[in-house]
This record gives structure tokens, C-alpha cells and sequence, in this order.
């Protein structure tokens, strides 16, 4: 039994750590103005660290399924995807509530800000146009195409153009001296808290997509029993 769920016991034990030492860890003060919001860090970049993890298991599964169209690496490609967005809106959100204390606005039209929202958009469209299509077939092979295309789309919005332009956002060419933190701030105390973090957040975003798979599985099986 231990054998089996030890990655869930894993992620509930991380999560439990995070959400309680991360509020009493000793952390830097970088600014007057930073203060105790620094804590954020610890749910607001993990947000975006499984949201990639996730998001790339879910293209993994779109391209074996072009390879080998069965249902189940659908179902695995739609869940992981699913729940990769939900931890990207969840990154939209402690962002904007971080920001709000740092920049004065909770949205202030940081190309970051603009990159992440139209990246979840583009993903929203993957479920439009998959629940558009009736056939499985043709909503499977057309769904992996545009969820390689939105994978990918990532860089230029989350990544590269951010970086191009000016920014508040740590790692943007207007970022400098601004009132952030990026993982070079990070001390040796933040660490032992933002490393577990990303783990157990990942985890837990993995026991999600699993729950999803099985239930879509469940679902294909009562369907072809009908």
C-alpha cells in the first residue's frame, strides 16, 4: 500500500511543510517595500515551474498519440494539459496579488503579465477546439497538433519577448533595481522551502491528472458497454 502511494503521502507532507514553514522561514530583506510579500515566492513561481512540467508531459502524450492514436494517450494529453492550465491561471493570480503590493496595480500591463495571459488563451482555445469537434478520431489527431503549437508558443510569450521589451517583471531589460526577486535572491533558507515546493506542488498536479485519466477511461468503458 505504502509502495503505491508514496508519491501522494510525498506531495501531502511537501505541501503541509511548504504552507507552514514558508510563512515562518527567515527571509531576506531585499526592501522597505518587499517586506513579507517575499513569501509569495514560494507559491507564485512553483505555480509556473509544474505548470511547464506539466504542460510538457502533456505534449509528450500529443506526440505519441499522432505516433500511436489510442485513447488513452489522449485522455493523458487533455488531463495534464487541463490541469497545466489551472496552475498557470493559479500563477495569474498570486502574481497579480504580488504585484499589486509591489507595483501598485494587480495588473499593469507587464509584457510578463500580457505574455502569460495570452499564453493561457491560446491553451483555452486547445479546449474549444477540441470540444468543437464530435468525431474522436478527428478531435484527437487535430487536438495533439494545436497542443504542439501551444506548447511551443510558450517560449516567445512566457520567455523571449519579455525579455525584449521593458519590464517590471524580474528578468525583462527593465528589471534591474526594480522591487522583485529572482532565484538569484534566493538564500539558503528560501531554498529549503522553494525546492520542496515546486516538488510537491508538481506532485499534486500529477495526482490530479491521474484522477482525471482515470475517470475519462472509466467513462470510454461505460460508454462502450452501452
Amino acid at each position: 500500500m505504502i509502495r503505491k502511494y508514496w508519491w501522494k503521502i510525498l506531495s501531502i507532507l511537501l505541501l503541509v511543510y511548504t504552507c507552514t514553514y514558508g510563512f515562518y522561514v527567515k527571509v531576506p530583506r531585499l526592501d522597505d517595500r518587499m517586506k513579507e510579500s517575499i513569501r509569495n515566492f514560494f507559491f507564485h513561481v512553483p505555480m509556473w515551474f509544474t505548470m511547464m512540467i506539466l504542460l510538457l508531459v502533456s505534449l509528450i502524450y500529443s506526440i505519441r498519440y499522432l505516433r500511436n492514436p489510442i485513447a488513452k494517450n489522449d485522455h493523458n494529453a487533455v488531463a495534464f494539459a487541463v490541469t497545466g492550465v489551472i496552475y498557470g491561471m493559479l500563477g495569474l493570480v498570486t502574481g497579480a496579488i504580488w504585484a499589486n503590493y509591489q507595483w501598485g496595480s494587480p495588473w499593469s500591463g507587464d509584457p510578463k503579465q500580457n505574455g502569460a495571459a495570452i499564453a493561457m488563451l491560446i491553451y483555452l482555445a486547445y479546449f474549444v477546439l477540441r470540444g468543437s469537434l464530435k468525431e474522436d478520431d478527428k478531435k484527437g489527431r487535430i487536438g495533439a497538433v494545436y497542443n504542439i503549437f501551444a506548447f511551443f508558443m510558450l517560449f516567445p510569450t512566457l520567455w523571449i519577448l519579455p525579455r525584449l521589451t521593458e519590464s517590471l517583471h524580474p528578468g525583462g531589460q527593465g528589471a534591474e533595481g526594480n522591487p522583485g526577486i529572482n532565484g538569484k535572491d534566493m538564500d539558503a533558507q528560501m531554498r529549503i522551502v522553494f525546492y520542496p515546493a515546486v516538488i510537491g506542488w508538481t506532485l499534486l498536479g500529477t495526482w490530479i491528472s491521474t484522477l482525471q485519466i482515470r475517470f475519462s477511461l472509466l467513462k470510454d468503458k461505460l460508454e462502450n458497454n452501452d
